[in-house]
């Protein structure tokens, strides 16, 4: 296959890359490229990231989020973490392939791995888990990509995606580090990741030409990265209705606090326990009703909130905390 290389760990970047290329590369034959994020949170194009990834841990450990353009679920991807992504013509005849990671599993199994296709979207070795892929069809070509786990950090792996009600949380964390394994410890000949690539990607091209973006085009996927990828609405803002509970105790008393969301922004709360207070919180819940669920927005409305009546004896700060730590 003819390949692009793209060098760029920025997962904003990354993901413009590839919905550019889906719409806008368009040729007869299918072509490939190899790409690595910095630790980053990719979640699905339909996935709620509130319900699905531990934000707060994301927060304190400086990891970014990010939505893709494909569906799935989310996946935790570091510079230990190899990308890979496949663009093909829905009309060429070996579509079969273009639609699953197939010659990435062939590829694979060259290098002494024995990898399988197993399942709706994933790629096992020996039982584990070692990659997960998505797809998605647009202007008469698809795109296929997915995660090649070389020496990924699995602790922090699981922490990020470990949510109340989530699958991880679910089958708890012991069992999640069985079912998954990093491909270093099958490929005992190669000394470090950048091998690994490098050999990947000279199966893969099997001698085809390399191809290059001018630097228009590059402009163009930098514009996306920063004008839609990075952007609160479409990182939180595509999340669909979820419901959340919120539970801290606070120098007036225990509070829990039940939101609602739709989009990304509040469409009701209400607060319960056994605190103490001055006034009761309905003209509170009123006023966050349709604000945006995060810090900044709840911070940037503080003066009007009057928090100590509601919460007698508490802060801006202590509010914040009961929402969002």
């Amino acid at each position: 296959m003819r390949y692009l290389l793209n060098n760029s760990t920025d997962p904003y970047f990354n993901m413009a890359l590839d919905e550019f290329c889906l719409e806008n590369i368009v040729l007869d034959e299918p072509y490939f490229y190899l790409w690595r994020n910095r630790p980053s949170v990719i979640i699905g194009l339909n996935q709620n990231a509130y319900s699905e990834v531990n934000l707060k841990y994301l927060e304190e450990n400086g990891i970014n989020l990010v939505r893709r353009v494909t569906g799935g679920g989310a996946v935790y991807h570091d510079l230990q973490n190899l990308n890979y992504t496949i663009v093909s013509p829905i009309c060429h005849p070996e579509r079969s392939e273009g639609s699953t990671p197939a010659p990435i599993v062939a590829a694979l199994r060259q290098l002494g791995v024995p990898a399988e296709l197993t399942g709706r979207n994933d790629i096992f070795v020996e039982g584990r888990k070692v990659s997960g892929y998505a797809r998605r069809v647009s202007n008469r070509q698809e795109i296929i990509h997915g995660t090649l786990m070389y020496d990924v950090d699995i602790d922090t792996l699981t922490h990020v995606l470990d949510t109340p009600g989530s699958k991880l949380n679910a089958k708890g964390i012991g069992s999640v580090k069985s079912r998954v394994a990093n491909l270093k410890d099958y490929l005992p000949g190669f000394k470090s990741l950048d091998e690994v690539q490098a050999a990947l990607q000279d199966i893969l091209a099997d001698g085809d030409d390399q191809m290059e973006l001018t630097e228009s085009q590059l402009n163009e996927v930098r514009i996306m990265a920063g004008t839609k990828f990075s952007t609160w609405d479409f990182i939180y803002g595509r999340s669909r209705q979820a419901d959340l509970v919120r539970s801290a105790k606070l120098p007036c008393g225990t509070v829990e606090a039940a939101i609602s969301l739709d989009r990304g922004l509040i469409t009701r709360i209400s607060f319960s326990g056994d605190f103490m207070f001055d006034e009761p919180a309905t003209d509170l819940e009123s006023k966050l009703a349709g604000c945006r669920f995060e810090r900044v927005a709840i911070e940037e409305l503080s003066a009007s909130l009057s928090i100590p009546k509601h919460f007698k004896g508490a802060t801006i700060d202590d509010f914040l905390g009961l929402l969002f730590e």
